[in-house]
């Protein structure tokens, strides 16, 4: 049986597992800027939608991703693949695929691969905007539904070509026609906009505003950044799904739209608080990873530089709305990720040049307003959809079983509540001194006399 190219199928294969790497890498960005009593819950909550996410993604969700259209483009047949039906051995033609079931020149099974690492770090990302104050199981319970209503059916619309993917696909790609590479709009914008609607249904951390909730370990962020900057070359120039010229170009505008958006962030930084500071360093380059997404394979290299330089300074503006509007975006979320992602979307109408192999010209190169109303129709959309559906599913959540932490537990400390785990164990740094592990893990004698609960920085 035919397996494809060899080539093209080792580098999917490669940036699948480069993209894998990126929710670990999250887990250490997201760890490192919470406070220490919250780092191990902050970590869980990517680690969970890592093991939960891969699960589903195999039973059902690439199909309803991937499978035919049956909602006028809107979402995949969920039962078409189920399991990956049909993907596997000979069984492709009865199913309606070739027997060789290859995605272009891969193996379908290499892009169910690539993808489903996709889905997993879209719900990832959204945890960080709701640091400190969710409750683990219901965060798994959110995943999944949030996952089942609106990742996988987004996925279908911008990812789902007719006749590459899907015999008949999803209606951003294939009738709006709106260019969103790697998922500018389908794991960012659809993440930010999860991020603010789940924000807004938890409510703010006790003593937001008043107290003091720097990150706790900045060397975590930034090591976390750098796997982040690394994987996503698998995220970006992967989605080639070929090794050819289109992956180097885009290797190429990711690197330098990650580094303009960097230094657009630390210049603004300077100019307004008089210093530049390694958490700045750290987000700048997320929100030029960020923007560069849906744009990478239609702008030029000079034309990367000034979008991700853009892209750098309005993130770094638009971190500080959550306080002038009264939401508690953990971890910025929406400056970040929404922001970044509808920019970069936006990009495309804007410094997209036909030079490019996306082959299209924005407003700048001659383009008209043609592009431009197609990436803003898009956007707005998954925004939209996003948001309305996130906010009824976390407020479902939040009414039955329960969403957020009590008062008392969050400023317990949700690692000792939720886990009955500390991160650091300060108790015994100076040599000789018990644990301070919650009763419940303790055994034997070290039940008897268990040490009290404490509250930590």
């Amino acid at each position: 049986m035919d397996t494809g190219d060899t080539g093209d199928t080792a580098w999917v294969l490669v940036s699948a597992a480069l993209v894998l790497l990126m929710t670990p890498g999250l887990a250490l960005f997201y760890g490192g800027m919470v406070r220490a009593k919250s780092v191990l819950n902050m970590m869980m909550m990517s680690f969970g939608a890592l093991a939960l996410i891969s699960v589903l993604w195999v039973v059902y969700g690439y199909s309803e991703a991937f499978g035919d259209d049956v909602g006028g483009g809107l979402v995949g047949n969920p039962f078409e693949l189920f399991g990956l039906s049909g993907l596997v051995g000979t069984r492709g033609a009865a199913h309606g695929f070739t027997a060789t079931h290859l995605v272009m020149t891969v193996p379908a099974l290499a892009f169910v691969a690539f993808q489903g690492v996709f889905a997993v770090i879209a719900v990832a990302l959204i945890s960080g905007a709701i640091a400190d104050r969710a409750r683990f199981g219901p965060w798994l319970l959110f995943s999944g539904v949030w996952a089942t209503l609106v990742y996988f059916p987004v996925a279908h619309w911008v990812f789902a070509f007719d006749g590459a993917q899907s015999r008949h696909g999803g209606w951003i790609a294939n009738r709006l026609m709106a260019v969103d590479f790697a998922g500018g709009t389908a794991v960012h914008v659809n993440a930010g906009a999860a991020g603010l609607a789940l924000a807004l249904v938890l409510g703010k951390r006790v003593g937001w505003r008043r107290d003091q909730m720097r990150p706790h370990n900045v060397p975590l962020v930034m090591i976390g950044a750098g796997l982040l900057w690394f994987g996503w070359f698998g995220f970006n120039a992967g989605s080639a799904l070929s090794a050819n010229g289109q992956a180097a170009e885009v290797w190429v505008t990711t690197m330098v739209a990650t580094g303009a958006a960097a230094l657009g962030w630390l210049l603004t930084e300077r100019l307004r608080d008089g210093r530049a500071t390694s958490l700045g360093a750290a987000s700048g380059v997320v929100a030029g990873l960020v923007a560069i997404t849906p744009s990478c394979s239609s702008v030029s290299p000079m034309g990367a530089v000034a979008l991700g330089f853009v892209a750098g300074i309005l993130c770094a503006l638009a971190v500080g709305w959550k306080f002038r509007l009264g939401f508690d975006d953990s971890l910025d979320v929406v400056g970040v990720h929404l922001v970044g992602g509808l920019w970069g979307t936006l990009a495309v109408g804007l410094f997209a040049t036909a030079g490019a192999t996306a082959g299209v010209d924005g407003l700048f190169y001659g383009g008209g307003l043609g592009q431009l109303g197609r990436q803003a129709v898009g956007a707005v959309a998954v925004l939209v959809f996003s948001f309305v559906l996130t906010y009824v599913i976390g407020s479902a959540i939040e009414r039955t079983v329960g969403f957020r932490l009590s008062e008392e537990d969050e400023v317990e400390g949700i690692d000792a509540v939720e886990h009955a785990e500390s991160a650091y164990d300060f108790a015994t740094a100076g040599g000789g001194s018990r644990s301070l592990a919650h009763p419940s893990v303790l055994s034997g004698h070290d039940r008897v006399q268990p040490e009290p609960r404490r509250v930590d920085a």
